[in-house]
């Protein structure tokens, strides 16, 4: 990919080093659901709903070396570009397709564990998006487990989990998050929520090429890692056989459809799955 052609976003929040967050106002049991649905690249973000939104997060005091005060290590210049290029997408396809206009996300950093608005985390549950918030939470071990344990690698493959968690956003500014939750839970609802993340992470890959950001192989490596946070590929390997009624991202297969579909198109029309 070539990010570094890309402007980096102004939108990022460097809470690496800066110990454990303590959230008010809302934990206890929600924290605990929201450790128990949010998995890999996301969860169900309706679960945070219906858990209910703290009304305040207090995070722990910075060290006296406080991150934001360091010049960008190329980690973050990576994340920054990427989320730069999702600004850029979603400013042009949402106004221009659903007469909306986008509202930028903020993408915090964090190590080890984080406090946000919709309660506590831990790096385990991967990346994740908080719609109380509109804010989006990576930890970098993420894609050192994407390429060491998942066998996804490539800056492409990152990309695609940034722009996944993205597409997250943009169903909560369309009102999709809060459609599924008043439909009650539902493993169905939670998979399609999933999959139209993936389809809309395609679209924003359809915008990156046609911007020149796109580079031999990138597409095969965003294939790679959707297929491989796939429910039937994560739980082959962590237990040993496949329950497709137990699934709430979707199968390898369905995942890389649906960012195909995304990628093919570029049109959210082409994502809608709740019908």
């Amino acid at each position: 990919m070539r990010w570094r052609d890309q402007r980096q976003s102004v939108n990022v929040e460097d809470r690496r080093g800066m110990g454990r967050g303590i959230a008010f106002g809302g934990g206890g049991i929600g924290v605990l659901i929201l450790a128990v649905i949010v998995c890999l690249l996301g969860g169900d973000p309706r679960q945070f709903l219906e858990t209910g939104i703290p009304q305040q997060t207090t995070q722990a005091p910075a060290p006296a070396d406080n991150q934001t005060n360091k010049p960008p290590d190329q980690n973050e210049q990576f994340v920054r570009a990427v989320l730069g290029s999702t600004e850029d997408a979603w400013r042009t396809i949402l106004p221009q397709q659903a007469r909306q206009n986008y509202r930028d996300p903020v993408l915090v950093l964090f190590d080890g564990q984080v406090s946000s608005a919709c309660g506590y985390a831990s790096a385990a549950m991967g990346p994740f998006y908080c719609p109380g918030d509109y804010k989006l939470y990576l930890d970098f071990a993420f894609f050192r487990e994407l390429d060491s344990e998942f066998k996804a690698p490539g800056d492409f493959a990152q990309a695609y989990v940034i722009a996944h968690e993205v597409g997250h956003h943009v169903q909560n500014l369309l009102g999709t998050m809060a459609k599924v939750q008043r439909a009650g839970q539902n493993n169905q609802l939670s998979v399609a929520l999933e999959l139209q993340a993936d389809c809309y992470a395609g679209i924003w890959a359809n915008f990156a090429q046609k911007k020149g950001l796109v580079e031999t192989g990138d597409i095969e490596e965003a294939l790679r890692a959707a297929a491989a946070v796939g429910d039937d590929m994560i739980q082959r390997r962590t237990q040993g056989y496949v329950v497709p009624e137990s699934f709430t991202h979707g199968s390898a297969d369905q995942r890389q459809r649906a960012f195909a579909i995304g990628m093919q198109y570029g049109e959210i029309r082409r994502c809608e799955v709740f019908k």
